[in-house]
């Protein structure tokens, strides 16, 4: 499959590639975030290296042509790249509405598969970003994605990406809607979002978006009296040194805030 005509990546990537057996060694510190169980075929892991640079195009292409667990790359691929790289909005949503569409074909054929779930939530969460969170709620996509979070979490309870993007669902949802509705309507709680980036912190201390949405929690949460703590995690992330593109999008991230 050729590969889509994306933005390239920004930055410097030659620190990030992990080739051959490098992969292998450096993967569960790559993959504290989403794990993802090390990949059984190297077509697989060639899609995975790829993404972990940020030739993301080729990555999305290269995990495709994989199939199997080479979507889950393609996906991850595909989404932060809508996220972090690609500049017109307008493309991002469609982006993003395809990550969508495509993990929930992934998930409906594999539901045991974290992933799936996970980047489904993503997507949406993501795409609410996009279209005014307000809108994607009366559309109905906080149900589900707090359903596509509660799906990954019970398979992998250990997923903190899934936690930070569980933290990030209550955060927003009271934010927009107040805590009263929020708990009666969507079951969004100021402690449960607060425990969720808890946990991902723990499970992933040295991951900078953890750091980073914990920082835009809190300030969601709790309002401007959480500023001078936000800009403390925001300060952390952005010291980081980053394992991969995705880290390097998120520590720059970081810097232009504190800038």
């Amino acid at each position: 499959m050729a590969k889509p005509k994306w933005t390239a990546f920004p930055h410097p990537s030659k620190d990030f590639a992990y080739a051959g057996e490098a992969l292998k060694k450096h993967w569960a510190d790559l993959h504290q975030g989403d794990a993802e169980p090390f990949p059984k075929d190297e077509d697989t892991r060639e899609a995975w290296r790829l993404y972990h640079q940020g030739k993301f195009a080729e990555a999305f292409a290269a995990g495709l042509e994989a199939g199997g667990g080479g979507l889950v790359a393609a996906l991850k691929a595909q989404a932060i790249y809508a996220n972090g790289v690609e500049p017109k909005d307008p493309a991002k949503v469609t982006l993003f509405e395809d990550v969508m569409q495509r993990a929930d074909a992934l998930r409906t054929s594999e539901p045991k598969n974290a992933n799936a779930h996970y980047l489904y939530a993503y997507a949406a969460g993501r795409y609410s970003q996009r279209i005014s969170v307000a809108k994607a709620l009366a559309q109905g996509y906080g149900g589900k994605i707090r359903a596509a979070l509660e799906a990954a979490l019970k398979l992998s309870p250990k997923h903190a990406e899934a936690h930070i993007a569980m933290g990030a669902y209550h955060a927003e949802i009271i934010d927009k809607v107040g805590a009263l509705v929020g708990g009666l309507t969507y079951g969004a709680k100021r402690e449960a979002g607060e425990e969720h980036f808890k946990k991902a912190l723990k499970l992933a201390p040295d991951s900078p978006i953890a750091h980073i949405e914990y920082a835009n929690g809190l300030v969601l949460l709790h309002g401007k009296k959480m500023l001078e703590e936000a800009g403390k995690l925001y300060a952390k992330a952005a010291k980081m040194k980053p394992r991969d593109a995705m880290e390097k999008l998120d520590v720059e991230l970081a810097k232009a805030e504190m800038a």
